[in-house]
């Protein structure tokens, strides 16, 4: 198949609809497809495609490239690349990576155009159950992939250290409740035979509030038990998931998927995720879930895993199988095959 690739922001870029537009197209190529790659991204960096990136394209080149294709793919609706998709009757299939609506849950003028755009597609992707209920209905539930050459367990490293927490530091993250959790059961600890040497939290990331957070660890005086590694990318994030025991993603703000806990689990910790949006069907069988906001259920659910060596293993055992199902080969299978059932339906009708 002749497929053009669309997705808003591309590589350099690293957020997540950024990274799994990567994985995809490479995994579609190398699947035995035809790719082309659209994207408004005009920075190149350093890694080299096997397939061509058309950067900032100009009306002359979207319109040879919509000419070109068989279908178009949308890697997250985005309209402004599309839209000639219309005037050569190409068939479309569009991926929902996050909310069709604002953050506070009102559908603004895009958003309704999101929506009457989904329902001329053939096809439609949901990357959590949560996003379909929500966005669309009729959404066939795809969970993302991962970096499986950069997300690994790593044996040589010893894994001594407790809880660790990675994303940008901002209010809808919840950092401030992990540590806040972690300050509840240190009190509880000599009462109820808690193992002090797992209660340490490392907080991977920065942002706007990083000063504000440091302020709380030593108001709660837990300058000895939590440490601020600043921004971690590649080998050395991966080396640093890799002597910790537990990931811990206590998003206020419900994320459409929440890939940073199954790239933790990738790496062998066991994630604690809020029980908001796409994170349950992240993690799957081989997580916990805490009720979204509330430091006594995160609590509760810290003290039920340190306490408990057979729910650990038991969770433990069940990521291999939960992983698998994430792998770029096995995803993108099953996005093709909703590209191609797209593609024989206009064919026949």
């Amino acid at each position: 198949m002749k497929i053009l690739f669309i997705t808003h922001k591309f590589y350099p870029f690293v957020g997540g609809i950024e990274v799994n537009s990567e994985i995809l197209a490479n995994a579609f190529y190398n699947a035995g497809e035809q790719v082309h790659l659209i994207t408004w991204t005009k920075e190149s960096g350093e890694k080299n495609f096997p397939f061509p990136v058309i950067r900032n394209p100009n009306l002359a080149t979207l319109f040879q490239e919509h000419r070109w294709a068989e279908i178009v793919y949308e890697n997250n609706p985005s309209l402004r690349l599309s839209w000639p998709a219309v005037l050569f009757n190409k068939v479309s299939v569009i991926a929902l990576r996050t909310w069709v609506n604002r953050m506070d849950g009102k559908i603004a003028l895009q958003d309704k155009l999101k929506i009457l755009w989904l329902k001329r597609a053939s096809g439609v992707i949901a990357v959590s159950e949560a996003v379909r209920r929500r966005s669309w209905s009729k959404a066939t539930v795809i969970g993302n992939p991962y970096r499986i050459e950069l997300f690994k367990v790593l044996p040589d490293i010893p894994r001594t250290a407790g809880f660790v927490f990675l994303g940008r530091l901002v209010s809808d993250k919840g950092a401030d409740l992990a540590i806040k959790a972690l300050k509840k059961i240190i009190s509880n600890a000599s009462e109820q035979g808690y193992e002090k040497a797992l209660l340490t939290l490392s907080i991977v990331g920065d942002g706007p509030e990083r000063h504000q957070l440091e302020d709380l660890v030593l108001q709660l005086g837990l300058k000895n038990r939590v440490k601020f590694t600043g921004s971690l990318n590649g080998e050395k994030l991966v080396s640093c998931l890799n002597k910790h025991r537990f990931i811990l993603v206590p998003s206020l703000w419900e994320e459409p998927f929440g890939n940073v806990a199954l790239e933790g689990m990738a790496c062998g910790c066991v994630p604690i995720v809020s029980d908001g949006g796409g994170l349950p069907d992240a993690v799957g069988n081989a997580g916990i879930t805490f009720k979204r906001g509330n430091i006594n259920s995160l609590a509760d659910a810290i003290a039920n895993i340190i306490t408990n060596p057979q729910l650990e293993d038991n969770l433990r055992s069940a990521a291999s199988k939960h992983l698998t199902e994430h792998h770029p080969a096995t995803v993108s299978e099953k996005y093709l095959n909703v590209i191609k059932s797209s593609l024989k339906n206009k064919r026949v009708n």
